[in-house]
């Protein structure tokens, strides 16, 4: 059975944005999502910090500054158990 995971709406959001495949940089994140860049940075960290998405330098924290530049994606493993928290 798959684990019930809370997400908040900004989550979701970037979570959607992201998508399920290739991934996407930051820049390209936050032009779509409209949400400031050090929101975004945080809302990133959490999600890299819980394991949901993953940063492509393999960082475990991404800098304000390195941000844009760096491509997130949605972590594999997490990826069944956030399309269905997604449609809740």
């Amino acid at each position: 059975m798959a684990k019930s995971l809370k997400l908040s709406g900004r989550e979701m959001g970037v979570l959607r944005t992201i998508g399920f495949g290739l991934g996407i940089t930051g820049a390209e994140l936050e032009e779509r999502t409209q949400i400031a860049a050090d929101d975004l940075c945080d809302i990133l960290n959490t999600l890299i910090e819980v394991g949901y998405v993953e940063a492509r330098s393999l960082k475990e924290r991404v800098a304000f500054i390195d941000f844009p530049k760096e491509s997130f994606e949605i972590n594999p493993s997490y990826a069944n158990d956030l399309k269905l928290a997604m449609k809740r």
